[in-house]
């Protein structure tokens, strides 16, 4: 029995998907690995790293920081010490409060506005500047852009939100350059999600991470023209400054969560606290916390259900491995939960979204089904089929793939 990957090459027999021992994630997962005894990357890291993360551990990269942030004091010219990407949610404030409160630099904020904002969290964002006292600059492209990019972005990788995490990581790089603040700071790295790093590399934000990572190895030329007609004068707000201009100024980017333990769950309730942050008035479809994500609807949305069409998990997987780790949840609480959220296709914002960019339910499916993955998935009575973490496969719905030579490479051939 032989399956066919997207590239058309001959693969093995799909053996029962293995998900992680000790958290809940598949592996599948972006950029997890799994050794012989069937546990993941990122929960091997954490059992190396937990013991050595004492208070000790955490002093020396405290003063590590505090010795880096002292040299940019002032250094700019400018009245602004630093700059802070913000999208105004529980990271972004924690991030401030520690940058401007706690250490007394004086931040300049920068936000990338992709129109998708929740109540709660514009309401959050809009209250940066005063509860911080604090200098904010917003961009936000014109709607007609937004709306071309959200649809050539799902048509071309099945990820509407191309524009968003391109846009985050670009638009602040841009305001350092323009206003000679030398320093970036952003907050989460991927080493405490995936174990893909070790915290003792210090990783630094950079031009290749993010054409790598947040781009996804796409830049604004792969935008232009097409059937979306997208021009360079449209997408100019997405060139990345040159290394001229980075090295001038001397630009560096830095990450937080090399030099502080990462608790979104505690951050998140010292910043309601402290600073009225707001979460969620209403549960999302996908996902059990009400605190991440609100500055983008769709990501615990549609753009997280793509994940699922994709890979199989989704984003109630990724916050319950986080919280499996960190102990606020049991591994059984874990896979529950990812049963009865992982799969669901959310009704509200998926409906918005097809309004916002004029495309039927019926398309949506079409093209989503392009995107899924057939180490993951399969076909079975014209339906799609995969393996769960609590046991038996289950069926997820009608294949609404209308191209045979697509379809033949989700068939089991005996």
């Amino acid at each position: 029995m032989q399956v066919i990957d997207h590239l058309g090459s001959s693969r093995r027999a799909i053996q029962p998907m293995r998900y992680c021992q000790r958290c809940i994630y598949p592996e599948c997962a972006v950029n997890v690995l799994f050794d012989d005894e069937g546990i993941c990357s990122a929960c091997r890291l954490w059992e190396e790293l937990k013991p050595l993360m004492t208070a000790e551990f955490w002093a020396g990269r405290r003063s590590r920081f505090e010795e880096l942030i002292d040299q940019y004091r002032n250094k700019s010219g400018s009245n602004w010490d630093c700059i802070i990407a913000v999208s105004g949610g529980k990271d972004s404030y924690w991030q401030t409060h520690l940058i401007k409160n706690v250490y007394g630099l004086n931040p300049l904020l920068v936000t990338y506005h992709g129109n998708n904002y929740l109540p709660e969290g514009q309401a959050n964002l809009d209250r940066m500047r005063e509860v911080f006292g604090v200098d904010h600059v917003t961009f936000g492209p014109s709607i007609e852009t937004l709306k071309k990019l959200n649809r050539l972005c799902f048509k071309k990788m099945g990820d509407m939100n191309w524009h968003g995490h391109a846009g985050i990581k670009t638009i602040p790089v841009q305001m350092a350059v323009r206003f000679g603040v030398p320093l970036v700071v952003w907050g989460e790295i991927t080493w405490s999600v995936s174990g893909m790093f070790s915290p003792d590399d210090y990783v630094e934000y950079n031009k290749r991470t993010v054409f790598e990572h947040d781009m996804r190895g796409y830049s604004p030329a792969d935008m232009i023209a097409g059937d979306e007609g997208l021009t360079p004068g449209d997408l100019s707000w997405l060139q990345y400054p040159s290394d001229e201009d980075l090295d001038r100024v001397g630009v560096r980017g830095i990450y937080i969560g090399n030099f502080f333990p990462w608790k979104p769950n505690e951050h998140a309730k010292l910043m309601q606290e402290k600073y009225g942050f707001e979460f969620a008035r209403q549960p999302f479809e996908r996902t059990y916390r009400r605190m991440s994500n609100l500055d983008d609807m769709h990501e615990n949305g549609i753009h997280d259900y793509m994940k699922f069409i994709k890979f199989g998990y989704g984003r109630a997987s990724d916050h319950a491995a986080k919280d499996i780790r960190d102990g606020y949840l049991t591994r059984d609480q874990g896979v529950e939960l990812v049963g009865r959220l992982d799969h669901i296709k959310p009704r509200h914002d998926l409906e918005r979204w097809l309004d916002y960019v004029g495309m039927t339910e019926e398309e949506f499916d079409r093209i989503a089904d392009r995107f899924r993955n057939p180490r993951v998935w399969w076909i079975e009575n014209d339906r799609w089929f995969k393996h769960n973490i609590w046991g038996e496969p289950s069926d997820y719905g009608p294949v609404h793939l209308d191209d045979p030579s697509l379809r033949e490479r989700f068939v089991r051939h005996e």
